[in-house]
């Protein structure tokens, strides 16, 4: 149900009018923390990771999009993005201009209540990662993240994304899962 109303939305964003798709290479910005928001983005192929950089010179990875992804969706509301948007890897977006999102927005009712429906649907994943990382062990992360997911596994070529998602190491994830005799 939910992944038919995202795909009902994304066709709703993409009837926009003033889209225009756009490609980056491996590495290039999107925009970068500070730049004022000119527009929603849907990643087509690709990935596009939103980064905020520390003062200690760490960073923090808040959003990664992949294809069929929306992206920069809350600094829709804001006078400038809060953090820097780069290709992963090449890239492929959809670029919809933040004034023609809004006046669809106003004009039509069903895409206002899908688009708050996404919006809460992002809050509820935000809140669930808040609440994993949390969480003191790997084993308690990945039993959050299990039940949260209904109980099953991505496949093993995705199970370094899951220890990314889990912020654990590949290694530290393996052990737990050779430890319940799961083998990677």
């Amino acid at each position: 149900m939910i992944a038919i109303m995202l795909e009902t939305l994304i066709n709703q964003l993409h009837a926009i009018p003033g889209g225009k798709e756009r490609s980056l290479a491996a590495g290039a910005f999107l925009f970068h923390q500070g730049d004022e928001v000119e527009s929603l983005f849907l990643v087509l192929a690709g990935e596009i990771r939103l980064v905020r950089h520390q003062p200690d010179g760490g960073s923090i990875t808040l959003q990664r999009a992949t294809a069929g992804g929306i992206l920069a969706e809350a600094s829709l509301y804001s006078r400038c993005y809060h953090c820097h948007a780069f290709a992963q890897k090449a890239a492929h977006v959809y670029v919809l201009p933040r004034q023609a999102v809004f006046a669809r927005l106003q004009a039509d009712s069903t895409f206002a209540r899908n688009w708050m429906a996404y919006l809460a649907r992002e809050v509820q994943q935000a809140r669930f990662r808040s609440e994993l990382l949390s969480l003191k062990t790997v084993a308690a992360r990945l039993d959050a993240w299990l039940n949260w997911q209904g109980g099953g596994l991505p496949p093993k070529g995705e199970w370094k994304t899951l220890a990314e998602q889990l912020a654990v190491s590949p290694e530290a994830l393996y052990r737990e899962m050779a430890r319940r005799k799961w083998t990677p």
